[in-house]
């Protein structure tokens, strides 16, 4: 089974490549609308918050900080942060044993929720025109999480009492922006390799099939990247099935947000089976909840 999908992965990257060989052309706009995505929509506010949430972190650092405080910390910090931010913070708290890696895990998956700025601006205000979308969505996923939040704090193993924790950071502005900066190396890169293969791998199907499906094109834009399917899907729909469309987008989220958190957990060996789990509860439960509340 492994063999395999090395095999498939190998083929995978093989193809990719020559489609970038063939291609130079889309290969170069797609590398610059996906700069240009992280610049104008990510950088401005990500790259400030991701440093003054990791020196708040490093302020506030005590031994005898209440576990569920950490909690409710952590997740508020994701909540207003948006996604990466959650798993950035919570590989920051399994790095001086503030929590146990079995309870990053789960949590990884509660606290990775998008930002309000993006919910408001980009979702409510540009695309829908109204924040009442906005409002529902948030009051929704944040009760939803809440509960799992106490749900993991109860049911997983807490931080034994024997373990040390690290000392606090003598210098803890300086060294924050030091741990910032490869969270938003992998935030860019992310969003313009997959920006860069969603347009190459249009432009390459439409020089072979002449034309595809519209519903094809957005769903290949919202698996790869979640901000450039849902600005397609509000180009194409409208009435209840839009709304319910962008709330499983924005639960589903993209391979790109899923490959930024898997690559920020592993830098602390943190398990990512229960994150997909808890991803996967997401996705079900949340339009589920909202299809039959709001619509």
């Amino acid at each position: 089974m492994k063999r395999m999908k090395n095999i498939w992965t190998i083929l995978l990257c093989i193809t990719l490549i020559s489609l970038l060989l063939f291609f130079p052309e889309m290969t170069h706009v797609g590398a610059d609308i996906g700069v240009s995505l992280f610049m104008e929509a990510l950088f401005p506010y990500l790259l400030p918050y991701l440093v003054l949430t990791t020196w708040l972190l490093k302020l506030t650092h005590s031994y005898n900080n209440a576990p569920f405080i950490v909690f409710l910390q952590t997740y508020g910090i994701s909540a207003i942060g948006g996604y990466p931010t959650g798993a950035a913070t919570i590989t920051q708290l399994v790095k001086r044993n503030s929590i146990t890696k079995q309870q990053a895990a789960y949590l990884l998956g509660i606290c990775h929720c998008p930002s309000p700025l993006f919910l408001f601006g980009f979702v409510g205000s540009d695309l829908l025109n109204s924040t009442t979308f906005s409002w529902q969505y948030l009051i929704l996923l944040h009760s939803f999480s809440f509960i799992l939040l106490i749900a993991v704090y109860k049911f997983t193993t807490p931080l034994s009492k024997e373990v040390h924790k690290a000392p606090k950071d003598p210098t803890p502005f300086t060294s924050s922006i030091k741990e910032s900066a490869p969270t938003i190396l992998i935030v860019a890169t992310t969003i313009i390799f997959f920006t860069t293969i969603y347009q190459v791998f249009l432009h390459s199907v439409e020089v072979v099939f002449k034309s595809i499906p519209t519903y094809l094109e957005i769903g290949i834009a919202s698996f790869l990247e979640v901000t450039n399917g849902l600005h397609l899907l509000h180009q194409q729909l409208y009435g209840d099935m839009l709304i319910f469309l962008t709330v499983v987008f924005l639960t589903t989220q993209s391979l790109s947000i899923h490959l930024q958190v898997i690559v920020i957990a592993r830098s602390a060996n943190i398990a990512i089976r229960p994150y997909i789990f808890t991803r996967v509860v997401y996705s079900i439960v949340i339009p589920l909840l909202f299809f039959l509340l709001f619509l």
